[in-house]
C-alpha cells in the first residue's frame, strides 16, 4: 500500500515538529515554505557581518526540547550546545537596575531584601507552580482540545483547584507579595506573551517554575541552531521540503482536501503548481489559511469569530549592530523604568501605540562571539505593541528607536546611538507581509481562560474532513516549547484518523 500523502504549508517550529511526527508514522511528508529557509518567525539573516536571529531569544524549557529529540533517538546536544545564563536577566527599574540571578537560593536571598519573610512565599509560590508545571505541561497542553471527555483525567481533575484555572495570575502573585518590583518580576512572562495579569489564569504561573527553577539558557550559535537541528531530523527521516513556494489555495472537493496550489516565488508567479494531498496540515497562520486558502463555504469560522479573539502582542523589533562593546551588558535585559500598567492597557485594552513603553534587549554577542564582527555588539530590541495598529510607518519606528535609545544610554551610561554601523526594523506591516499573520501578531492568541484547550480554534477543520491545524494559534499556545507540542499534539490526531 503506497504512503498517504500530507502536505504540511510552513516550516515554523510547529511546521517541523508535525511534520517529523508524521514522516516517522510512516507518511509521505511535504512541506511547503513562502521562504527561502526553514524557521519561519524564528528565522535568521545576516548583514555586514552580523548574524541576527528574526525571532525568539528566550530559551526556556529545556526538558520539552530534550524530550522532543529524544522522540527520533536523538538528544539536543547532537546538534547544539546549550549554556545556562548568569544573571537569568537584567531588570533596569526607574531607580537602578537589578540581576535575577540562575541561583535559586540567591534569588531567595533577593527577594528577601525587597520583602523581609518574601522568600518563604517564594518556597510556596513554585511549590504549587512546579505542580502547575508537570501537569501542565505533561498532561494540559498534550491535549488536542476537541472534547471536553480529554480532560477527564485523575490527575487534572484531582488537580483542578490546584492547577488555579478560575483565578488570575495577578490575583495569585499579589496575594503572597506586596513589594510592587516583585510582583512585576512575577507577572512580566505573561504580560509579554499573552494578557493582561488580572486576565490570565493563574495556571500560568508554571512559567515562573520555567523562569526560575527551569532556568535561563543560550543554544550556542543563536536560536537558529534550533531551527537547523529540527530541520535535520526531518530530513534525515525523508520529509521533503519545498522553498520559495507561495501557497495560493487548498482544492477542496465533496469535503475533502485534495491538493494544495502554489505559485513559485523563484519563478513566474502566473505558472501555479498543485501538489496532491491525502492530508493537509496548516502550519501558517490559522486565520490566513481559513480566509485565504480555503472556499469560504469550507471555513469553519466567521470573520466576526475572528474579530472577536483576544490576541497576544505584535511587536516593533529592531536588529542593531554597534562598531563596539557595550559595557556591562547582561544578555537580556527589560527596561521596566516605566509605568507598568498603562502599558499593559495600550496593548490589550486602549489598543495603541504606547507611550512610554516597557522594552527588551537582547544581545547575544555578549555570550557569543559568532554573532558579531571582533569587538562589536549584536543587539536585538524589541517593543510589545498591540495589534491591528494603523500608522506603523518608518517615522513612526524612527521614533520608537530614538526614544529607546535614550533610555539605553542614560541607564548604562555610554553612548549608543552613534555607534549603530547597521539596523533594520520589523513590525506589523512585516509580520503581515512576511508571515501572512492575522493583525500583524507576533505571537497568537492570548492566553485567557476563555481561549483554553477546547475554546482556541480547533486543530482539525470543522469543514474539511482531512484538514488540520497547529501552530500559535490553536492548541496549546503561543511560545516555541508549545509550538514543538502542537506540532506533536496534531500528529497524533492524524495517525488516529489517516495511519496506513
Amino acid at each position: 500500500m503506497s504512503k498517504k500523502k500530507v502536505v504540511v504549508i510552513g516550516s515554523g517550529f510547529a511546521g517541523l515538529s508535525v511534520a517529523s511526527f508524521l514522516a516517522k508514522s510512516g507518511f509521505d511528508v511535504t512541506v511547503l515554505e513562502k521562504h527561502a529557509i526553514p524557521g519561519g518567525r524564528a528565522r535568521k539573516f545576516s548583514a555586514v557581518g552580523f548574524t541576527f536571529d528574526m525571532g525568539p531569544s528566550w530559551y526556556w524549557m529545556p526538558d520539552v526540547f530534550e524530550r522532543y529529540f529524544k522522540q527520533f533517538d536523538k538528544h539536543v546536544s547532537d546538534y547544539y550546545q546549550l549554556e545556562r545564563l548568569d544573571p537569568s536577566y537584567r531588570i533596569y527599574w526607574a531607580d537602578a537596575p537589578m540581576d535575577i540571578p540562575a541561583s535559586y537560593e540567591k534569588l531567595k536571598d533577593l527577594f528577601n531584601e525587597l520583602e523581609p519573610g518574601s522568600a518563604e512565599k517564594l518556597e510556596l509560590f513554585i511549590k504549587e507552580a512546579a505542580f502547575k508545571y508537570k501537569v501542565g505541561i505533561n498532561k494540559l497542553v498534550h491535549k488536542p482540545g476537541r472534547s471536553l471527555t480529554e480532560f477527564i483525567d485523575y490527575d487534572l481533575v484531582s488537580g483542578i483547584f490546584k492547577l488555579d484555572v478560575f483565578s488570575s495570575i495577578k490575583t495569585h502573585v499579589r496575594k503572597l507579595f506586596k513589594n510592587e518590583k516583585i510582583r512585576q518580576l512575577l507577572e512580566f512572562p505573561v504580560l509579554f506573551l499573552g494578557a493582561l495579569a488580572e486576565n490570565t489564569p493563574a495556571l500560568y504561573s508554571l512559567m515562573n517554575y520555567a523562569d526560575i527553577v527551569g532556568g535561563t539558557w543560550y543554544p550556542r550559535g543563536g536560536m537558529y541552531e534550533i531551527v537547523d537541528g529540527m530541520y535535520s531530523v526531518a530530513v534525515d527521516l525523508g520529509v521533503n521540503f519545498m522553498f520559495n513556494q507561495n501557497v495560493t489555495e487548498i482544492i477542496v472537493k465533496e469535503g475533502n482536501s485534495v491538493g494544495v496550489k502554489v505559485a513559485s516565488i523563484t519563478t513566474n508567479n502566473s505558472e501555479s503548481i498543485t501538489y496532491p494531498a491525502d492530508i493537509v496540515v496548516g502550519a501558517a497562520d490559522y486565520h490566513f489559511v481559513e480566509t485565504q486558502l480555503l472556499p469560504i463555504e469550507y471555513r469553519s469560522y466567521t470573520d466576526k469569530y475572528w474579530d472577536e479573539r483576544v490576541m497576544a502582542p505584535s511587536c516593533l523589533l529592531y536588529y542593531v549592530g554597534l562598531n563596539k562593546k557595550l559595557n556591562n551588558l547582561p544578555h537580556h535585559s527589560l527596561f521596566f523604568d516605566t509605568t507598568f500598567g498603562v502599558h499593559g492597557n495600550e496593548i490589550y485594552t486602549d489598543k495603541q501605540w504606547p507611550t512610554d513603553p516597557l522594552f527588551y534587549v537582547g544581545a547575544p554577542s555578549v555570550t557569543d562571539k559568532s554573532v558579531a564582527p571582533e569587538g562589536y555588539e549584536n543587539l536585538f530590541l524589541l517593543i510589545p505593541v498591540a495589534t491591528g495598529l494603523e500608522g506603523d510607518d518608518e517615522k513612526l519606528r524612527d521614533k520608537y528607536f530614538d526614544m529607546i535609545i535614550e533610555r539605553m544610554e542614560r541607564h548604562l551610561k555610554q553612548s549608543i546611538k552613534s555607534n549603530v554601523i547597521y539596523k533594520k526594523s520589523f513590525a506589523l506591516s512585516d509580520f503581515i507581509s512576511e508571515y501572512n499573520a492575522f493583525k500583524g501578531n507576533a505571537y497568537g492568541l492570548a492566553n485567557t481562560l476563555l481561549q483554553t484547550a477546547i475554546l482556541k480554534p480547533s486543530c482539525k477543520s470543522k469543514k474539511v474532513k482531512n484538514l488540520f491545524y497547529t501552530g500559535q494559534l490553536t492548541v496549546p499556545g503561543p511560545g516555541v516549547p508549545p509550538s514543538l507540542i502542537s506540532g506533536e499534539v496534531v500528529a497524533k490526531e492524524i495517525v488516529k484518523s489517516f495511519h496506513n
